[in-house]
């Protein structure tokens, strides 16, 4: 599959540059890779607007990227899995067996790893 077709939600973007999950929207946004956002706060990061919302997306997503605690996935769930993405990268801190349980159920593959190191070494 190109990388361009590797369409990524970002969940837990933050509008604030100092944040991990912005420099992840933009370092995504770099690689041509189709961005799409949720946050807490509606913002901006470059082109890309941040959603409070919950799109519908079903079928659209290949990755879903988490930038949240464990405890603020939960209301998220239903919402993440109704997207049948192809995976979901738990990104340090986000770990939540949980989740990657009810994902790996589902056949979503499950990535404990840093999204940015997967981006910088071409294993995205």
């Amino acid at each position: 599959m190109d990388i361009k077709e590797k369409v990524t939600l970002v969940l837990g973007a933050s509008p604030n540059p100092d944040r991990t999950s912005y420099e992840a929207v933009i370092s995504l946004m770099y690689k041509g890779i189709p961005v799409v956002a949720i946050g807490r706060r509606e913002g901006q990061i470059g082109d890309i607007k941040i959603q409070k919302d919950l799109p519908v997306l079903n079928g659209k997503i290949h990755t879903v990227t988490l930038y949240m605690s464990a405890a603020n996935q939960e209301e998220f769930y239903d919402y993440i899995l109704s997207l049948e993405p192809k995976r979901i990268i738990f990104n340090p801190g986000t770990r939540n067996p949980e989740l990657a349980d009810m994902a790996a159920i589902q056949g979503i593959e499950v990535v404990e790893q840093c999204m940015l190191v997967m981006l910088s070494s071409g294993d995205f």
